[in-house]
Formats: C-alpha cells, structure tokens, sequence
C-alpha cells in the first residue's frame, strides 16, 4: 500500500494493516493478482473519478475483466490494494473505504 490517502484513512479511523506489502519494492503480476480475486467474492476498483464493483461470485467476470481493473499499465498490481476478509479494494476511493470499513 503506498497511496498517502489511503494511509491517513486508516489513520483517521483507527485502522490497521496486519500485513503492509511496499509496491515499489515488490511487484504482483497477474498471476499473484488472480490469486487475490480467488480469495475474494468482490472487488472495489477506483481509478480517478471511476469507480467500479465486481461481485465476483453472482456475476463471474472473466479473468480479463478482472485483470482490467487490478492491473496497472505496467501489468502490475495496482496500489493501494487493500484486502478485508472476501473484498478487495484497488485503488482509493473515500467513499468505498467508508462503505467497507464501516
């Protein structure tokens, strides 16, 4: 997780990481990435004002779709991605974090 943003949201709402994997100094391809979407039953994407949901169990998206919105142009993971039980948030979207981490 590098996304500052992201960082002072947790902050503010007393919430800590378990684990903190730097992107900078390990990327995930798509193949740790799908290993991700397996673990998960949905998928939160933001990308500038975008935002996008994936319910991965009721609507089956392809891995291509799924890989649309984990990857970056660099083929790697996305940051920040957080993971909190069966979702996945991609990005950083306010919004998104007040609705899962409720």
């Amino acid at each position: 997780m590098t996304c500052t943003r992201s960082q002072e949201f947790l902050v503010r709402n007393d919430l800590k990481a378990k684990t903190t994997v730097d992107a900078r100094s390990k990327s995930m391809g798509a193949k740790e990435a799908l290993e991700l979407a397996a673990e998960a039953d949905e998928i939160y994407a933001s990308k500038g004002q975008k935002a996008v949901h994936l319910n991965l169990k009721k609507d089956k998206p392809s891995k291509d779709e799924i890989l649309a919105v984990m990857l970056g142009p660099t083929g790697n993971l996305r940051a920040p991605t957080i993971k909190r039980g069966k979702t996945l948030l991609i990005g950083f979207d306010e919004d998104t974090y007040k609705k899962v981490f409720k």
